[in-house]
């Protein structure tokens, strides 16, 4: 199981938001890059970057600093603002790892089933849910799309991976939805990354106990921030539940 700290970026800074609302953020950090390369110093396989600006823009606004990320040697992935193949090849071209599809997904599913032909294995779906309805644009849309067949349509377009977002959880600091995380996972044959509601130790150990579905990841962001608990520690967690 690896831990994979978030920076969500909005307007050059790190910051989180409740339930993805941008009108409930914190700023955290002024200098993202500065984070990203905390976060993988510290032990994190893998940064999450999120851009905020792009995932309402449409297009990616974070070419900067994921370009001097990728300078400084931080693996990541990328999502938001990801919304055709050009954006997808460029994010590549800047250095990331994997690419997370989540809007563009829904409404293009062959952009998908291009891209994981074009880059295989570095093509992710992200499935942001509400109530086990899938959820687009930042959270700002919602959708009768079901979660779960969807994810499995998103398998079989070539989708290396699935990072499913409870968004009742995200931001709130009362645990993960295990129960709908562990279906998600059970629903597709391919890795699964928890992200959402993780607020204390106790809940990294509960996500770990969902590696035997297919959960093999987990999205940490708020409570790094809160210092509710140090990246080091959760990384013991995992190791301890293996």
């Amino acid at each position: 199981m690896q831990i994979v700290p978030a920076v969500d970026i909005r307007g050059g800074q790190c910051v989180n938001l409740v339930q993805g609302d941008y009108d409930r953020e914190t700023v955290f950090s002024e200098d993202p890059v500065a984070q990203a390369v905390q976060w993988h110093e510290l032990g994190g396989a893998i940064v999450h970057i999120v851009d905020l600006d792009g995932a309402k823009a449409g297009h990616l606004c974070i070419e900067n600093e994921l370009a001097a990320m990728h300078a400084k040697g931080v693996p990541f992935d990328i999502g938001g603002g990801v919304r055709n193949f050009e954006s997808i090849a460029r994010a590549i071209e800047l250095g990331a790892d994997r690419v997370i599809l989540g809007t563009a997904a829904h409404r293009d599913p062959d952009l998908v089933a291009k891209a994981a032909k074009e880059f295989p294995g570095r093509i992710v779906v992200g499935i942001d849910a509400k109530e086990g309805k899938v959820s687009l644009t930042g959270w700002t849309e919602d959708t009768d799309t079901d979660a779960f067949g969807f994810a499995r349509h998103m398998e079989d377009l070539g989708a290396a991976r699935i990072i499913y977002t409870d968004i009742l959880s995200d931001g709130m600091m009362q645990g993960p939805h295990l129960e709908s995380t562990r279906a998600m996972a059970e629903a597709v044959s391919i890795p699964v990354t928890a992200s959402g509601g993780i607020a204390s130790l106790d809940d990294v150990r509960n996500v770990c106990g969902l590696a035997d579905a297919g959960v093999d990841e987990m999205i940490i962001g708020r409570a790094l921030y809160l210092n509710v608990f140090t990246l080091p520690e959760a990384i013991q967690v995992t190791q301890e539940a293996s």
